[in-house]
């Protein structure tokens, strides 16, 4: 049997467990800029709240009805996710972290029998370790896991842990399941399916396998599937290497200068070397994009970006962001106030098959090599995660609009938590 735990709310509920005063309120989180809400608490989204609503066009709403409104604090969720992850890897032997908010376990061969009862077992002590509300859907196969983590959440009569057992459980819990609620269904698939007359997650499992073949790919059919009880998903403990890594984003406000936006482009070299040595790899070749506010009509509208294959692969901080600047500077022009800008990196190889270049000095790439362990070493140790950065490093909290934000409760010395007593 494979488990789905499932944060519940959970950009809302972290910022419940540093503020009791939120409970029972409702809530809504904001995406980077303060743009639109990408979180709600129940008690919002009862007031027609949706995720995706841009905050300008609901904010009337939400003074009227004294919502607390936050921006997104992503370093606290973080942290909150890896306290979450780790006390479910402290229960269970099999543990794949899906996202920031969900987890997949492997019950077979330990559970004893008993996987409702030991899944509420885990329900409860990541609720006493962290705070953090949880719902768990068990069932043969990933998809269904899903499936049964939503009823979990949805209906207070499953104590947090709903289990799909058999086939009439199955096929009742599809029956109740919209076909755009199922993992891996889009909303170009949802469209096609619609078209066709088929509106639930049972209509689709029972249409006959030569049909999904004519209309769906191999991973539409891998769904299918997976929705029959045929476990075709593995569970994977470590997460793939991304070929592919972006960093973005729209500035809090409007950026003029080529030395703004070196800033900001070093910020984005930080972070995506940070996650290519994560993952053991190194890029191959970089590009820099940049744009003006293409919503501002009334301003003179620019976008370009510019491509460079690097010399030798590599995740060294310092060479990743030298050769972003160069990129910046072939396509940056003055006279334009600049919204967006990031970095792609378009192909990564694995740090073990990286070719070396005859030009390069091993003394230092190997001196480059250790200071980047150190930086990591650094980073991860302290309680903030930009102890050691480079000199051009512009801060996010400098060109991204955070005027909600909640504290960094714990990532933050200076915004720990403190308590008055009045000594009686």
């Amino acid at each position: 049997m494979i488990g789905l735990i499932d944060c519940n709310n959970f950009f809302v509920s972290c910022e419940r467990v540093f503020a009791p005063g939120l409970r029972n309120r409702p809530v809504a989180v904001l995406s980077n800029n303060d743009g639109c809400i990408v979180a709600l608490s129940n008690e919002a989204k009862a007031l027609g709240l949706k995720r995706g609503d841009p905050y300008f066009k609901v904010e009337d709403i939400c003074r009227r009805n004294d919502v607390r409104v936050l921006s997104g604090n992503h370093r606290l969720y973080g942290d909150m996710s890896s306290r979450v992850m780790a006390v479910i890897e402290s229960i269970i032997p099999e543990i794949e972290i899906y996202s920031i908010d969900e987890a997949f376990i492997h019950f077979d061969g330990w559970a004893d029998g008993r996987p409702v009862d030991v899944g509420r077992d885990i329900v409860s002590r990541v609720r006493r370790c962290t705070g953090i509300p949880t719902s768990l859907g068990i069932a043969p196969t990933k998809t269904l896991a899903k499936v049964a983590a939503r009823f979990a959440k949805k209906y207070p009569g499953y104590r947090c842990v709903c289990r799909i057992e058999n086939e009439t459980e199955r096929r009742k819990a599809l029956s109740l399941t919209a076909i755009g609620d199922v993992w891996g269904i889009g909303r170009r698939l949802r469209r096609k399916f619609e078209q066709i007359g088929v509106d639930t997650a049972l209509q689709f499992a029972d249409m006959p396998r030569q049909q999904i073949d004519r209309l769906l790919s191999v991973t539409g059919e891998r769904t299918w599937r997976e929705l029959n009880g045929e476990a075709c998903i593995s569970l994977e403990q470590a997460p793939p290497a991304r070929k592919q890594i972006c960093c973005s984003r729209s500035f809090g406000q409007m950026l003029t200068t080529f030395d703004e936006l070196r800033q900001a482009i070093a910020l984005f070299a930080t972070i995506i070397s940070r996650k290519l040595r994560e993952q053991h790899s190194a890029a191959v070749s970089i590009s820099v994009f940049i744009r003006t506010n293409a919503f501002r009509t009334d301003m003179e509208q620019y976008f370009n970006s510019a491509h460079r294959r690097l010399d030798e692969a590599t995740s060294d901080t310092m060479a990743i962001a030298r050769a972003a600047t160069q990129c910046l500077l072939s396509v940056f022009r003055t006279g334009y106030s600049y919204k967006k800008a990031g970095i792609l990196v378009n192909e990564t190889v694995s740090e073990d098959a990286v070719r070396r270049s005859l030009f390069t000095d091993n003394d230092v790439r190997l001196r480059h090599r250790r200071l980047m362990d150190v930086l990591d070493s650094i980073n991860s140790n302290s309680i903030a995660h930009d102890t050691v950065h480079l000199a051009a490093y512009r801060p996010v909290e400098h060109i991204v609009r955070t005027n909600m934000r909640s504290r960094l409760f714990s990532t933050r010395l200076s915004d720990i938590i403190s308590i008055n007593c009045n000594g009686q």
